[in-house]
């Protein structure tokens, strides 16, 4: 039997905001929110006292907030803590799409839980919901090699190549929403290997 976990209630997108982070690497979850955005016609507006760009969408007769921090990626726990408290949702209805430095580009991948892994914007999360069984989506950017370059790395522009293959990941992490919005976890990961592979 397909196991069953918590309907997505809140999908966030980490990045960095400002035109010069507009299109680096580190904004890979932004790039998922943006797509998402165009495939179902949906506005994301400003709202400044959760400091983040936020629209819903309601799939199935359920509302999901969808959301970019609107802090630099360090500080990306404050938008995500206080839209959760806000709107009460639990830790694991939270879905966030973030850029993965141990997955190839074209790569992406769904995980329950788990540390953040040296991901300053999955730390500050963490840090703020007090809490880190949030299901993320991480989307493969690639590694540079050596630790004393991510800094660097994640901050630049992936090459046209690395960059076609990270957004055709994020489009083949689009078709799975539906399952993941009703908690179909196994079937969504299953099929997003498949897609992403």
């Amino acid at each position: 039997m397909a196991e069953r976990v918590s309907e997505i209630q809140l999908i966030v997108g980490l990045g960095n905001p400002g035109a010069e982070y507009k299109d680096t690497r580190h904004n890979a979850g932004a790039w998922f929110i943006e797509a998402l955005c165009q495939q179902y016609r949906l506005s994301l507006k400003i709202e400044s006292k959760f400091n983040a760009l936020l629209t819903k969408w309601t799939f199935g007769g359920k509302e999901c907030k969808i959301l970019i921090p609107n802090t630099y990626m360090n500080h990306s726990g404050q938008a995500v803590g206080s839209i959760a408290k806000y709107y009460q949702i639990p830790t694991e209805a939270i879905l966030i799409a973030h850029d993965e430095l141990d997955l190839a580009p074209g790569i992406a991948r769904l995980k329950i839980d788990g540390g953040h892994g040296g991901h300053n914007g999955l730390r500050d999360i963490i840090h703020h919901l007090q809490n880190r069984a949030f299901h993320r989506l991480r989307l493969g950017i690639g590694h540079p090699g050596h630790k004393d370059e991510v800094s660097q790395y994640v901050l630049q522009r992936p090459i046209r190549t690395d960059e076609q293959k990270i957004r055709s990941s994020i489009l083949g992490s689009l078709k799975i929403l539906p399952q993941l919005m009703v908690g179909d976890w196994q079937n969504a990961m299953n099929h997003l290997h498949t897609l992403t592979n």
